[in-house]
């Protein structure tokens, strides 16, 4: 049981926070159109093992805060002020939602496995964010730092994040025409979900 909840969490936290359409979803789809599913797999396995190196840096982070308690309680009033304001994003973004437009080009057919992972690598959020999901997490009792947890946590995630790339890149047309329904609905999951983060960690600030 110490490695299943982690795997879930990590799982479910990546899956709903990659589901939107973003610039890696977009990209996987529009290759898989013009090059065919195989060279899209590729790109998003390239992209996975970045998100497994970020998510890994991201909790090793939240480890050694945790391990000085001096500085935890300010990280976790920054991390409540983190939480709320992606609750409001969210929220506010689920009034109005935007139409995806996956019209940009992609010059040249190198490698896509490293083609992945270079477009990952340019996105740096997933580490700030891990590492306050983690923290709020462990701070609520559902995760730990120990190493199976924060193995399968880690693992969890990039599984998380490849059947999200998997699944725009196998049904991208499906997904295209309800890109208007999933936005509004995905944003108040994820907005609901960061302001459940949000009151954890400031009850847990509260009672310490």
């Amino acid at each position: 049981m110490s490695f299943i909840l982690p795997l879930v969490l990590g799982f479910c936290i990546a899956f709903l926070a990659v589901i939107l359409p973003g610039l890696i979803n977009m990209t996987a789809a529009k290759i898989s159109l013009q090059e065919g599913k195989n060279e899209a797999i590729s790109f998003a396995v390239g992209a996975s093992v970045v998100v497994f190196v970020q998510t890994f840096i991201a909790v090793l982070f939240a480890r050694f805060i945790s391990q000085h308690q001096e500085i935890v309680a300010t990280l976790q009033e920054i991390g409540i002020f983190i939480f709320t304001g992606l609750s409001i994003y969210f929220f506010w973004i689920a009034k109005k939602p935007k139409k995806i437009k996956p019209e940009a080009k992609i010059k040249g057919k190198s490698n896509r496995f490293f083609f992945g992972m270079l477009l990952s690598m340019l996105n740096l959020l997933p580490i700030p964010f891990y590492v306050f999901a983690s923290m709020g997490l462990a701070a609520s009792g559902y995760f730990s730092f120990d190493k199976i947890p924060v193995s399968t946590f880690v693992s969890g995630v990039v599984l998380g994040s490849f059947s999200v790339f998997y699944l725009y890149i196998v049904a991208f047309k499906k997904i295209e025409k309800k890109t208007e329904f999933l936005m509004q609905n995905i944003n108040i999951v994820i907005g609901s979900v960061t302001t459940f983060m949000a009151i954890v960690t400031l009850i847990k600030l509260l009672y310490d």
